[in-house]
């Protein structure tokens, strides 16, 4: 464990511990549409009979898995960036590039707030109504989990922006 974590306060220790199991969830999540799909094909093949409502799992399902890992691979530091000028000015210039991963973080939360806003209604319609996809008398799922899985893992996305900026605050207040 490193001296940072040790230090760290527990909200931030909590939202890592939350990020991490909604990772799970997603990982979960994707075996489960490995076993469907894998299933799916075998059914065709062999009795030419598809399971029905395949196609709008996987639609669902994918939605769900990226707002759901989409945290962790924040956390971690895998989100898909340029790191081509950071780099080059972290070595010339670390300030300015503290500044901007705060601007970069700073943006995220605006923009994942901004999803979130768009969503929560959505949610709510989905919910009251009892919305669904798929075909009555042959397949039928709700959509309104799918909805709330955007709402729980963008939430977390928003705290681990806020979190990376927290910690950098962390890091050059203990440097000093």
């Amino acid at each position: 464990m490193t001296e940072l974590a040790r230090a760290e306060p527990w909200p931030l220790r909590w939202l890592d511990v939350l990020t991490q199991v909604a990772n799970v969830c997603g990982s979960l999540l994707i075996s489960g549409l490995v076993l469907l799909i894998g299933a799916d094909v075998f059914s065709r093949n062999m009795f030419n009979a598809p399971i029905s409502g395949v196609p709008e799992m996987v639609t669902l399902s994918i939605v769900a898995i990226v707002f759901l890992q989409a945290p962790q691979a924040l956390k971690v530091g895998r989100m898909t960036r340029s790191d081509a000028l950071i780099g080059f000015l972290e070595r010339r210039a670390p300030r300015v590039v503290q500044g901007l991963e705060t601007l970069y973080d700073l943006l995220g939360m605006v923009v994942v707030g901004a999803i979130l806003y768009a969503t929560w209604p959505i949610f709510m319609r989905a919910w009251t109504r009892s919305e669904f996809v798929g075909a009555a008398g042959d397949f039928t799922a709700p959509v309104w989990p799918v909805k709330l899985m955007i709402l729980v893992g963008g939430c977390l996305l928003v705290l681990q922006f806020l979190a990376r900026i927290l910690r950098r605050f962390l890091t050059a207040k203990e440097s000093r």
